[in-house]
């Protein structure tokens, strides 16, 4: 989780994590807010999302029934509120790379066939 709140913190995001791991990504460097979960008061992450404080949520999950809760309701809440949602490390740390790569490069579209015929001219050339 460090390295990806290094590159979310490099692109700009405000880091908000729950103690435990605002307290390694601190360790590391990394200015990281503070959050309660759920199930320990409020004002907690889920009255954030619903308050628009949070735009981009990595919710990964221990095994054990007051987190799977906690998650099921964050997760819930950032659907409805069209929050943009991970739950693994790896989609998350994908995401990460396409934000940053996207922030290096100019996108540009094209159609099917103009691209088709620029992979032909590719594989026929030496």
């Amino acid at each position: 989780m460090v390295e990806i709140a290094r590159m979310l913190h490099e692109l700009g995001f405000k880091i908000l994590a729950s103690r435990g791991t605002a307290a390694a990504i601190s360790a590391s460097g990394i200015p990281a807010a503070t959050v309660n979960k759920v199930t320990e008061g409020r004002p907690h992450v889920v009255d954030m999302i619903k308050n628009g404080d949070v735009q981009f949520v990595i919710n990964t999950v221990e095994e054990k029934r007051s987190a799977i809760t906690d998650s099921r309701s964050i997760r819930t809440t950032a659907l409805a509120s069209r929050v943009t949602t991970y739950t693994t490390i790896a989609g998350a740390r994908a995401a990460v790379e396409g934000i940053r790569h996207l922030a290096d490069a100019t996108l540009t579209v094209i159609d099917v066939q103009t691209m088709h015929k620029k992979i032909l001219t590719m594989r026929s050339s030496p």
